[in-house]
Protein backbone atom coordinates (compact mmCIF):
# COMPACT_ATOMS: atom_id res chain seq x y z
CA UNK A 1 0.00 0.00 0.00
CA UNK A 2 1.63 3.60 -1.10
CA UNK A 3 0.84 6.34 1.31
CA UNK A 4 -0.51 9.63 0.16
CA UNK A 5 -0.12 12.20 2.67
CA UNK A 6 -2.89 14.95 2.56
CA UNK A 7 -2.04 18.43 3.23
CA UNK A 8 -4.53 20.86 4.41
CA UNK A 9 -3.26 24.30 3.41
CA UNK A 10 -5.15 26.60 5.31
CA UNK A 11 -2.66 29.35 4.56
CA UNK A 12 -4.07 33.10 5.26
CA UNK A 13 -7.89 31.74 4.69
CA UNK A 14 -8.41 32.18 8.40
CA UNK A 15 -7.55 36.07 7.89
CA UNK A 16 -5.65 36.85 10.85
CA UNK A 17 -8.35 35.20 13.13
CA UNK A 18 -6.93 32.60 15.14
CA UNK A 19 -9.52 31.46 17.16
CA UNK A 20 -10.71 30.90 13.51
CA UNK A 21 -7.50 29.17 12.55
CA UNK A 22 -7.43 26.83 15.39
CA UNK A 23 -11.21 25.47 14.28
CA UNK A 24 -9.89 25.06 11.47
CA UNK A 25 -6.76 22.67 12.24
CA UNK A 26 -9.50 20.68 14.57
CA UNK A 27 -11.70 20.40 11.25
CA UNK A 28 -8.72 19.69 9.12
CA UNK A 29 -7.56 16.84 11.57
CA UNK A 30 -11.61 15.62 12.33
CA UNK A 31 -11.36 15.14 7.69
CA UNK A 32 -8.30 13.21 7.81
CA UNK A 33 -5.50 15.42 6.97
CA UNK A 34 -2.42 14.40 7.86
CA UNK A 35 -0.64 17.94 7.80
CA UNK A 36 -1.82 20.99 8.63
CA UNK A 37 -0.04 24.26 6.82
CA UNK A 38 0.03 28.20 7.00
CA UNK A 39 2.07 30.58 5.49
CA UNK A 40 4.06 32.92 7.32
CA UNK A 41 5.62 36.05 6.09
CA UNK A 42 6.44 39.99 6.48
CA UNK A 43 4.00 41.64 3.72
CA UNK A 44 6.05 44.62 3.60
CA UNK A 45 9.18 42.10 2.01
CA UNK A 46 6.97 40.57 -0.85
CA UNK A 47 4.91 43.58 -1.67
CA UNK A 48 4.82 47.73 -1.46
CA UNK A 49 1.25 49.00 0.29
CA UNK A 50 0.22 50.13 -3.50
CA UNK A 51 0.02 46.46 -4.61
CA UNK A 52 -3.36 44.13 -4.83
CA UNK A 53 -4.07 42.27 -2.14
CA UNK A 54 -1.29 44.05 0.21
CA UNK A 55 -3.93 44.81 2.48
CA UNK A 56 -5.41 40.94 2.77
CA UNK A 57 -1.84 40.29 3.78
CA UNK A 58 -0.57 42.50 5.88
CA UNK A 59 -3.99 42.00 7.97
CA UNK A 60 -3.69 37.89 8.08
CA UNK A 61 0.20 38.09 9.13
CA UNK A 62 1.07 35.64 11.78
CA UNK A 63 3.41 36.57 14.61
CA UNK A 64 5.86 34.50 16.23
CA UNK A 65 3.96 34.27 19.43
CA UNK A 66 0.89 33.13 17.00
CA UNK A 67 2.81 30.42 15.35
CA UNK A 68 3.60 28.80 18.45
CA UNK A 69 -0.15 29.10 19.53
CA UNK A 70 -1.35 27.40 16.20
CA UNK A 71 1.67 24.89 16.47
CA UNK A 72 0.56 23.71 20.25
CA UNK A 73 -2.82 23.44 18.94
CA UNK A 74 -1.90 20.99 16.17
CA UNK A 75 0.55 18.96 18.82
CA UNK A 76 -2.21 18.94 21.29
CA UNK A 77 -4.73 16.91 18.42
CA UNK A 78 -2.19 15.32 17.34
CA UNK A 79 -1.56 16.29 13.31
CA UNK A 80 1.85 17.57 11.84
CA UNK A 81 2.12 21.41 11.52
CA UNK A 82 3.93 23.01 8.44
CA UNK A 83 4.07 26.52 6.99
CA UNK A 84 5.63 28.17 3.83
CA UNK A 85 8.29 30.58 5.51
CA UNK A 86 9.19 33.28 2.94
CA UNK A 87 11.97 34.73 4.59
CA UNK A 88 15.24 32.95 6.37
CA UNK A 89 14.21 35.00 9.95
CA UNK A 90 10.69 32.39 9.63
CA UNK A 91 12.63 29.55 8.93
CA UNK A 92 14.27 30.47 12.03
CA UNK A 93 11.24 30.42 13.62
CA UNK A 94 9.67 27.00 12.17
CA UNK A 95 12.95 25.37 13.59
CA UNK A 96 12.65 26.86 17.04
CA UNK A 97 8.94 25.11 17.01
CA UNK A 98 10.56 21.74 15.67
CA UNK A 99 8.73 21.29 12.79
CA UNK A 100 9.72 17.77 10.91
CA UNK A 101 9.91 19.27 7.37
CA UNK A 102 9.68 22.81 5.07
CA UNK A 103 7.55 24.23 2.83
CA UNK A 104 9.02 26.62 -0.23
CA UNK A 105 6.18 28.54 -2.09
CA UNK A 106 6.22 28.53 -5.91
CA UNK A 107 6.60 32.82 -5.44
CA UNK A 108 10.51 31.64 -3.41
CA UNK A 109 11.18 29.56 -6.22
CA UNK A 110 14.27 31.47 -7.15
CA UNK A 111 15.29 32.74 -3.40
CA UNK A 112 18.93 31.04 -3.40
CA UNK A 113 18.71 32.65 0.19
CA UNK A 114 16.18 31.42 1.65
CA UNK A 115 16.76 27.80 -0.15
CA UNK A 116 19.99 27.82 1.12
CA UNK A 117 18.75 28.48 4.62
CA UNK A 118 16.32 25.77 4.30
CA UNK A 119 19.00 23.44 2.86
CA UNK A 120 21.35 23.71 5.90
CA UNK A 121 18.21 22.63 8.51
CA UNK A 122 18.89 19.24 6.91
CA UNK A 123 15.15 18.69 7.02
CA UNK A 124 12.91 17.82 3.65
CA UNK A 125 11.87 20.26 1.58
CA UNK A 126 8.50 20.15 -0.20
CA UNK A 127 8.64 23.28 -3.62
CA UNK A 128 5.57 23.88 -5.34
CA UNK A 129 6.81 25.11 -9.28
CA UNK A 130 3.93 26.86 -9.96
CA UNK A 131 6.31 29.95 -11.08
CA UNK A 132 9.11 27.67 -12.38
CA UNK A 133 8.88 27.50 -16.29
CA UNK A 134 12.11 25.16 -17.36
CA UNK A 135 12.34 21.54 -18.46
CA UNK A 136 14.44 21.18 -15.92
CA UNK A 137 14.13 21.53 -12.24
CA UNK A 138 15.91 23.46 -9.72
CA UNK A 139 18.60 22.25 -8.22
CA UNK A 140 17.39 21.76 -4.00
CA UNK A 141 18.83 19.05 -1.67
CA UNK A 142 16.67 17.01 0.15
CA UNK A 143 13.40 18.21 -2.05
CA UNK A 144 9.98 16.66 -3.80
CA UNK A 145 8.18 18.96 -6.15
CA UNK A 146 4.76 19.75 -6.25
CA UNK A 147 2.90 20.36 -9.73
CA UNK A 148 1.34 23.73 -9.20
CA UNK A 149 -0.90 26.15 -11.18
CA UNK A 150 -0.64 29.45 -9.22
CA UNK A 151 -3.91 31.18 -10.11
CA UNK A 152 -6.80 31.36 -7.66
CA UNK A 153 -8.70 29.83 -8.50
CA UNK A 154 -6.81 27.58 -10.74
CA UNK A 155 -8.11 26.38 -14.01
CA UNK A 156 -6.48 23.18 -15.65
CA UNK A 157 -6.91 21.21 -18.72
CA UNK A 158 -5.86 17.73 -19.42
CA UNK A 159 -3.55 19.25 -21.53
CA UNK A 160 -1.75 20.86 -19.32
CA UNK A 161 -1.58 18.24 -16.16
CA UNK A 162 0.87 16.02 -15.79
CA UNK A 163 0.57 12.57 -18.07
CA UNK A 164 1.83 10.88 -14.55
CA UNK A 165 4.08 12.21 -11.45
CA UNK A 166 6.89 10.01 -11.41
CA UNK A 167 9.02 13.76 -11.68
CA UNK A 168 6.92 15.30 -10.08
CA UNK A 169 6.11 14.02 -6.05
CA UNK A 170 2.85 15.12 -5.63
CA UNK A 171 0.31 18.35 -6.71
CA UNK A 172 -0.05 22.02 -5.11
CA UNK A 173 -4.08 22.26 -6.18
CA UNK A 174 -5.93 25.81 -6.28
CA UNK A 175 -8.64 24.37 -8.60
CA UNK A 176 -12.74 24.83 -7.62
CA UNK A 177 -13.11 20.88 -5.89
CA UNK A 178 -11.34 18.16 -5.60
CA UNK A 179 -11.52 16.33 -9.20
CA UNK A 180 -8.19 17.78 -10.17
CA UNK A 181 -6.59 16.49 -6.84
CA UNK A 182 -8.04 12.77 -7.28
CA UNK A 183 -6.80 12.64 -10.41
CA UNK A 184 -3.22 13.14 -9.45
CA UNK A 185 -3.51 10.59 -7.01
CA UNK A 186 -4.41 7.90 -10.18
CA UNK A 187 -1.73 9.25 -11.98
CA UNK A 188 1.03 8.83 -9.02
CA UNK A 189 0.79 11.51 -7.11
CA UNK A 190 2.39 10.86 -3.36
CA UNK A 191 1.42 14.41 -1.73
CA UNK A 192 -1.14 16.21 -2.05
CA UNK A 193 -1.64 20.11 -0.97
CA UNK A 194 -5.37 21.23 -1.32
CA UNK A 195 -6.33 24.82 0.17
CA UNK A 196 -8.72 24.78 3.11
CA UNK A 197 -11.68 27.06 4.03
CA UNK A 198 -14.75 26.28 6.24
CA UNK A 199 -16.05 28.51 4.50
CA UNK A 200 -15.90 28.90 0.56
CA UNK A 201 -17.53 32.77 0.81
CA UNK A 202 -15.17 34.19 3.60
CA UNK A 203 -13.65 37.08 2.38
CA UNK A 204 -10.18 36.36 0.33
CA UNK A 205 -8.88 35.88 -2.69
CA UNK A 206 -8.14 31.99 -2.19
CA UNK A 207 -11.48 31.10 -0.87
CA UNK A 208 -13.34 29.82 -3.79
CA UNK A 209 -10.99 27.35 -4.83
CA UNK A 210 -10.48 25.98 -1.13
CA UNK A 211 -11.21 22.44 -0.30
CA UNK A 212 -14.57 23.25 2.67
CA UNK A 213 -14.89 20.58 4.93
CA UNK A 214 -17.11 18.28 2.88
CA UNK A 215 -15.14 18.57 -0.32
CA UNK A 216 -12.03 17.14 2.50
CA UNK A 217 -13.60 14.37 3.71
CA UNK A 218 -14.97 13.45 0.08
CA UNK A 219 -11.29 13.84 -0.92
CA UNK A 220 -10.08 11.78 1.98
CA UNK A 221 -12.51 8.94 1.62
CA UNK A 222 -11.15 9.39 -2.21
CA UNK A 223 -7.70 8.84 -0.96
CA UNK A 224 -7.97 6.03 1.58
CA UNK A 225 -10.41 4.01 -1.26
CA UNK A 226 -7.14 4.21 -3.57
CA UNK A 227 -4.41 3.22 -1.62
CA UNK A 228 -6.19 -0.01 -0.67
CA UNK A 229 -6.66 -1.35 -4.64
Amino acid sequence: MTKVIVIAEIGHNHNGNIRLAKEMIWEAKDCGADIVKFQIYDTDKIKKYYQSRYSELKWTELTKEELIELKKTADEIGIEFMASAFDPERVGWLEELGVLRHKLASRSIFDKELIAVMEATGKPIIASLGYWKEKIFPEIKNVQFLYCISDYPAKITNEIFPKDFNEYTGFSDHSIGVDWAKEAVRRGAKIIEKHFTLDKHLPGYDQWGSADPQDLKDFVRFVKQWTQK
